[in-house]
């Protein structure tokens, strides 16, 4: 193996990947817009400027492919790319896709299908992350400041995956054969049970002393706060109407993929929330 170039690599899944990867021994090229001056393995790359997509390629013959955040058409950005890695005989692309697919986001459902038709490249489809539950990310800093969990998904639940599991399937499906034996080229990604807000609200205070309530809001109250966190509009509304497919169960699904691939099971919502306890100490009530 030449070496794997891990787009997103300061992100949640790509900064452990590289790690683990690292430790393996493996060569790696971590990839993103402002690269570390004193990363040897780092290497500027944009979404936006495809000048940067063949320096990045260069030399790697697998790619660990985070698509573009905060969109709902990652595809007119991520085709030139793929199209550099055809020409230059990338022989294994992984794909992080998602399990909740946002409504009106056929073109994420596009470039899923448009990687799993490359014989021995993957999609990975995790559900929905537990670092969300984590500050910045709106969720997370809900819990931080208010001690409250807003959702309009009701009791829905969800297969709430650690993101560092679903590092450890890329870097086994990355450093494997070229070609798996179950010559699968799509894994659905969960963690051990599905949980709804209220479960996780229980799990969290019970292992921290971190009293957290669940608040119901609407839709288009959702969307609002998601705005105001500094999201596109139309990508805030979307990630916003996901709670209505995770009220009507859609998204309670839970695979055995990780212990499949990996040899041991994912790790539990109480594993997830004992190692980060510290970042929902209580921080006061920063607003009304």
């Amino acid at each position: 193996m030449t070496g794997v170039l891990i787009t997103g690599g300061t992100g949640k899944t790509g900064s452990t990947l590289a790690e683990l990867l690292r430790r393996s021994g493996v060569p790696v090229r971590v990839a993103s817009r402002i690269p570390a001056a004193d990363a040897p393995d780092a290497v500027r790359f944009d979404w936006r400027d495809p000048a940067t997509h063949p320096a990045a390629l260069h030399g790697m013959d697998r790619v660990y492919l985070v698509p573009p955040v905060d969109t709902t058409d990652p595809m007119p950005l991520v085709e030139p790319f793929l199209a550099e890695a055809d020409r230059l005989g990338v022989r294994r692309v992984v794909l992080l896709g998602a399990a909740i697919v946002l409504p009106g986001a056929a073109s994420a459902l596009e470039l899923a299908a448009r990687v799993r038709a490359r014989p021995g490249w993957v999609v990975l489809r995790p559900s929905g992350f537990m670092q969300n539950f984590l500050a910045p990310h709106p969720l997370g800093e809900g819990i931080r400041r208010r001690g409250e969990i807003r959702t309009a998904a009701g009791t829905g639940r969800v297969g709430w995956i650690d993101a560092r599991d679903i590092a450890a399937v890329a870097a086994v499906l990355l450093t494997g054969p070229y070609g798996h034996p179950d010559d699968r080229r799509d894994y659905l990604l969960t963690g051990p049970k599905a949980l709804n807000y209220q479960d996780a609200a229980q799990i969290i205070t019970l292992h921290t002393g971190r009293p957290v309530r669940v608040v119901p809001v609407g839709v288009a109250e959702q969307a609002d706060a998601y705005r105001a966190s500094g999201m596109p509009d139309a990508f805030a509304a979307a990630l916003a109407a996901v709670d209505v497919g995770i009220r009507t169960g859609r998204d309670a699904r839970v695979s055995t993929a990780v212990l499949d691939l990996t040899g041991r099971p994912p790790r539990t919502f109480a594993e997830f929330v004992q190692d980060h306890a510290p970042q929902w100490a209580d921080v006061g009530t920063l607003e009304d």
